[in-house]
Order: C-alpha cells, then sequence, then structure tokens
C-alpha cells in the first residue's frame, strides 16, 4: 500500500452520521493499535525507519506509514514520527503519548469533512456531542475511561436499576463462558460491582455493554472486552480456565 493518506480518499462522508461512523471506525482501528495489537504495532514503530505515522481507517483497520506524498495532503496528517520516541521512554508513556495525538488527529479528520461539507453550527455541535459521548483514546488506552465510569456509577448507584439488569445477564454470560468472577466473592462487593458494571467499557474498544453481546473478563487486569473484539467466542471460552486478553499475554512474553 501507498505511503500516507490515511485511508479517506476513497470515500467522503456528507452527513453528521456518516462522518461520526467514519469517527468511530478510525478511531476502533488505532485502540486496536494500541491495546489488542499493541505487540505488532510496537515491533512496526522501528525508530531506525523514516517520520512513521498511525493512522486509522473507517474500516477499523490501522496502519503504521510514512505520511502522504502529496502536498497539501487529502486529509489531515497524523503526528510525524511516532517511531524516534518508542525506546527513549517507558512503553506506557509512550503508547500515551501517542494516543493522545490520535485522539487529536481523529479530531481534525471530522471537523475537516464538517468543514469541508458545510456543516452549520447546530451539525458541528451535534457531531460534537456524539464524539463527546465516547472516551478518548487515551482514556481508552490509559485505563482512565473505566475509572470514570466506575466512579459516576458508584456516585448515582440509587438509580442503577437498569444497570443492575444489564450486569446479571453478562454476569450469566460471563459464568457461562467459565470467565466470572470468583463465586466466593463477599457479598457487599458482588453488590458494588453490579453499580459498576452497568457501564463497564470494553478494554479493547473502549464501547458500552450490550446486553446481547459476549463479554469476557480478563483474571489478570480485570478488565473486560467484547468477545469479537479479542476474537473468543462463548464456545471456545468454555474451555478456558484463566482468561489472559492480549495485553497481558504480551507483558509475560516481553523479555
Amino acid at each position: 500500500m501507498e505511503g500516507g493518506g490515511g485511508g479517506g480518499a476513497q470515500y467522503n462522508p456528507r452527513t453528521v452520521e456518516e462522518v461520526f461512523k467514519d469517527f468511530k471506525g478510525r478511531r476502533a482501528g488505532m485502540i486496536k493499535a494500541l491495546t489488542t495489537d499493541v505487540e505488532e504495532f510496537h515491533q512496526q514503530c522501528d525508530p531506525e525507519k523514516e517520520n512513521l505515522c498511525l493512522y486509522g481507517f473507517p474500516s477499523e483497520q490501522w496502519e503504521v506509514n510514512l505520511p502522504a506524498e502529496e502536498v497539501p495532503p487529502e486529509l489531515p496528517e497524523p503526528a510525524l514520527g511516532i517511531n524516534f520516541a518508542r525506546d527513549g521512554m517507558q512503553e506506557k508513556d509512550w503508547l500515551s503519548l501517542v494516543a493522545v495525538h490520535s485522539n487529536a488527529w481523529l479530531l481534525s479528520v471530522a471537523f475537516y469533512f464538517g468543514a469541508r461539507f458545510g456543516f452549520d453550527k447546530a451539525d458541528r455541535k451535534r457531531l460534537f456531542n456524539m464524539i463527546n459521548d465516547l472516551p478518548t483514546v487515551f482514556e481508552v488506552v490509559t485505563g482512565a475511561a473505566n475509572k470514570q465510569t466506575k466512579e459516576k456509577s458508584s456516585v448515582s448507584n440509587h438509580s442503577s436499576n437498569k444497570s443492575k439488569s444489564n450486569s446479571k445477564t453478562r454476569e450469566s454470560q460471563a459464568k457461562h463462558s467459565k470467565a466470572s468472577q470468583p463465586k466466593d466473592e463477599e457479598v457487599g462487593l458482588e453488590d458494588e460491582d453490579e453499580d459498576e458494571h452497568g457501564e463497564t467499557l470494553c478494554g479493547a474498544c473502549g464501547e458500552n455493554y450490550a446486553s446481547d453481546e459476549f463479554w469476557i473478563c480478563c483474571d489478570v487486569c480485570e478488565k473486560w472486552f467484547h468477545g469479537k473484539c479479542v476474537k473468543i467466542t462463548p464456545a471456545r471460552a468454555e474451555h478456558i480456565k484463566q482468561y489472559k486478553c492480549p495485553t497481558c499475554s504480551n507483558k509475560r512474553t516481553r523479555p
């Protein structure tokens, strides 16, 4: 594939809903690079190579590549040279830095489309509110998104009946997949977790829990993941005694 371009030259989203769908796809791809695919992403960001960028695609895929050769480019460009800082700082700090720049790029692409296709004040506000309802890439990568939802749910647990209903559905799915929390937990902790799980976010894509989706919990970091995001089916989960997410698995294998 030719360098740069960010995957946006083939089509142009023209409505608020289309731009938001484009944003979500690119965001999901970048989150994959920085979480579930972090080992591969780390390897591709070779400091010996030229200025590299992290691109997210509307198809929820990601790519590390050289910037676009055309000037000005078809779309705004991501941060240049992310590979140069890879070995000069702690990996978690480097990933956080890339996440911050990735979030800025996602916003710039979305509002580039908004400007190009004449979104008015109301359209821009609606687009921003839709984007703002999602955790930022940085919040997902650093785990801040889960902390925020836990704090929010603990403050508003008096109105969490719906959350409790959702969490019970998730708990029954998790027990079915042998990925639930230990059965001998204290009752008080279980009640607290029910309040928190109602708004738990997927550790891979950052999306909320839906009752019709299969989820699995990492027994190491205790983050929840959509089965589809970590390529685990309910049938496969039946045979897993202790599930480790891709990030925790990579931490064990890396020297």
